[in-house]
């Protein structure tokens, strides 16, 4: 696993145009090492506004979208078109806006899908392992990218400190008893993470402060699950400055004023 860079921006607005030039050049840089890109969205408030900001810029034209994989890391098990579903919120802020392929959105199917969360788990399970390839040397594809929140409890996608899901070794699995509402949800466990290749930790507000701080020290994922979002290649921290106020001032590399 790759050590991780911070990165921090002035305030959240920037941070989520920063994050959003960011995806492009990722995923132009990945279509042109092999034909495709394969991203990972988070929802929240800079995950949306992230994608939003991606729909808005010029520069989004340089990416093929048709050739271009769109996953979850997790989503809340609601009915589609509930407007708390990050599939929802990923669609009004980019997903509408742009040329993909139908059949590379992989959405994880709610309860109207007569499909319980278990099974839902599963199935989204078997369409990452059919998109994976050797080289993945996994159940799921190496992820070109994964986008991340992070909560001020320090969980990441639905893998909340305490929760069996956190420990499991499944691709996929169905949470139940979240902390945060709806109780249950789907989520890419730690595996799946750790095996992208480019994993990045998007945090705004000084709510996240002490998350953050305890992500990037010698903390174990068991207690804050964000210590264990690592890439195999890169790991970035993109944080804003409330976000990153409790990290030793040597860690950071300002990018903006």
């Amino acid at each position: 696993m790759s050590v991780p860079s911070v990165i921090i921006h002035r305030d959240a607005d920037v941070l989520a145009k920063a994050v959003a030039a960011r995806v492009i050049i990722r995923a132009v840089d990945a279509q042109a090492a092999k034909g495709s890109a394969q991203l990972v969205l988070t929802g929240g408030t800079v995950g949306l506004a992230t994608l939003a900001e991606i729909a808005a810029s010029p520069a989004r034209d340089a990416v093929d979208w048709r050739k271009v994989d769109i996953w979850w890391g997790d989503e809340r098990f609601l009915s589609a078109g509930d407007p708390e579903r990050n599939e929802t919120g990923a669609r009004k802020a980019l997903l509408d806006h742009i040329d993909l392929d139908p059949e590379r959105v992989h959405v994880m199917r709610g309860p109207d899908s007569g499909m319980t969360a278990e099974e839902s788990a599963d199935a989204y399970a078997e369409e990452l392992r059919r998109a994976s390839r050797p080289e993945d040397h996994g159940p799921a594809p190496s992820f070109d990218l994964m986008m991340l929140g992070m909560g001020p409890d320090g969980h990441v996608a639905s893998l909340f400190p305490g929760l069996p899901a956190l420990y499991d070794t499944r691709p996929v699995v169905a949470v139940h008893g979240s902390p945060k509402p709806p109780p249950t949800r789907i989520s890419l466990t730690m595996p799946v993470i750790q095996g992208s290749r480019d994993v990045w930790v998007i945090a705004a507000g000084e709510e996240k402060a002490r998350a953050v701080r305890l992500a990037l020290s010698d903390s174990g994922p068991m207690q804050v699950p964000a210590a264990g979002a690592r890439g195999s290649r890169r790991t970035l921290f993109l944080l804003d400055r409330a976000a990153a106020s409790k990290i030793p001032s040597s860690l950071g590399r300002i990018s903006s004023p």
